[in-house]
């Protein structure tokens, strides 16, 4: 078993940045590809970011190109998404994936394909 913990959200203005943190623990000595979705109120989850278990592919939704970045420390157990120049619409529950192997199966499998959650962590952006 893998248990992620979601950190860094909280409340910012519209243009501001906020860094997530993805704390992963237990069974940690498997690889795993990370990914990061969101859930605004009344609307389905959806894919933010992911990055290969290495760390030299990064996947992002159209919509947070140029602003979000993904990445990692393996040596920490730490995944990253920096989110900069964010928007209202940018405001949901951010959620912690992880996928078993090195790479991140995308497109409209990537959910079913998690293997772990983590509990999410609330965006807030005002305008």
């Amino acid at each position: 078993q893998v248990q992620l913990a979601e950190s860094g959200g909280g409340l910012v203005q519209a243009g501001g940045s906020l860094r997530l943190s993805c704390a992963a623990s237990g069974r940690t000595s498997s690889r795993f590809a990370m990914g990061w979705f969101r859930q605004a109120p009344g609307k389905e989850r959806v894919f933010v970011a992911a990055i290969s278990w290495g760390g030299g592919n990064r996947d992002y939704v159209d919509s947070v190109k140029g602003r979000f970045t993904i990445s990692r420390d393996n040596a920490k157990n730490t995944v990253y998404l920096q989110m900069n120049n964010l928007k209202p619409e940018d405001t949901a529950v951010y959620y912690c994936a992880a996928q078993y192997g090195t790479s991140w199966v995308s497109g409209a499998a990537s959910t079913n394909r998690v293997d772990y959650w983590g509990k999410g962590t609330l965006v807030t952006v005002s305008s």
